[in-house]
């Protein structure tokens, strides 16, 4: 369960607001944001495909934060409450049991795993696994309550400003309107729908980068689906030097235009969000759910009686 002020802040989020066109100005003394280095440094040739040629210097966890590892994933355990009162600087990654699987398979995707600041639990069933291993995660904190949360938590910071990329065909903007109304405030300033496969083509990529330096925001969401939004990240990341925070979110941006449905609180909260969202996408997700995820009890089992390796060692991938 969410528990302390992140709960407070979803609940405040959910309740009716004012509409956009009546959103009150205010007048709020700014929080200046603080910066942190990650210890981490990346060399990505200019027009590369994303994942190729990266560079991972060693890295530590920032604030020197405890981390749980589950399979070849270290996560970090914090509570929703401490991280976003951590959450400056950097870049964060939401694993979940796909993620996991995905790492078990993509180098690429491993090793720019290894480049975020902040690997945060995005599924219940790791919270169950956790415990099983004996290491328990404090609490989950999904991308698709992260957005709404992270806005409410800095509705009357003035520094913060957001630029949403992802969604389908207008779902950002609508995103962005709802979540300017429920904060009361234009705290997102842009939002892009990408067209489909616009990793691939670098001139609308460095459109994109472009509209994003442009709109003075310092908090970029991207939510286009893992690995394709983490390799983006990484990959012009050093394009965007506004850019404070960066936020690997999936399904966010649909959620919360109200483009997708959620699951009921309960069903998130007993480890059943993915049955859900199979029955709601069957076609699109009963491969990923069904096939691609399935061998995730079978490897947690094997780490618990100490038998899981890893298909991939971080110091492949140290400059």
């Amino acid at each position: 369960m969410k528990k302390g002020l992140a709960n407070k802040m979803l609940k405040d989020f959910n309740q009716p607001q004012f509409p956009a066109n009546q959103i009150p100005a205010r007048n709020i003394r700014p929080r200046m944001l603080q910066s942190s280095t990650s210890g981490v440094t990346i060399s990505v040739p200019q027009g590369s495909e994303p994942g190729h040629s990266l560079k991972v210097a060693p890295s530590q966890s920032p604030n020197g934060h405890n981390q749980v590892t589950i399979l070849n994933v270290n996560i970090h355990n914090l509570t929703f409450d401490d991280f976003l009162r951590q959450l400056h600087h950097g870049i964060v990654f939401t694993p979940n049991v796909d993620h996991l699987m995905k790492l078990q398979r993509d180098p690429e995707f491993f090793r720019t795993y290894q480049l975020a600041d902040y690997r945060i639990c995005d599924s219940q069933i790791l919270i169950y696994a956790s415990r099983f291993l004996g290491t328990p995660i404090q609490e989950k904190i999904s991308g698709s309550d992260l957005l709404p949360v992270f806005c409410q938590y800095h509705r009357e910071n003035e520094d913060i400003k957001i630029f949403l990329l992802g969604g389908g065909k207008g779902v950002a903007q609508r995103a962005q309107q709802k979540l300017n109304q429920k904060t009361r405030r234009r705290i997102v300033v842009a939002a892009h729908t990408p067209s489909f496969g616009f990793e691939h083509n670098e001139a609308e990529c460095l459109e994109i980068v472009k509209l994003i330096n442009q709109s003075q925001a310092n908090v970029l969401v991207v939510g286009v689906g893992a690995p394709k939004q983490e390799f983006w990240i990484v990959k012009y990341r050093d394009q965007l030097p506004n850019i404070d925070i960066f936020l690997g979110l999936g399904g966010a941006i649909d959620f919360a235009a109200g483009a997708k449905p959620r699951s009921p609180q309960w069903i998130s909260d007993v480890g059943l969000e993915w049955l859900y969202r199979l029955v709601s996408e069957p076609r699109r997700l009963w491969k990923r759910y069904l096939i691609d995820d399935f061998p995730f009890l079978g490897l947690i089992l094997l780490q618990k009686l100490k038998l899981y390796r890893s298909p991939f060692k971080p110091q492949w991938f140290k400059s």
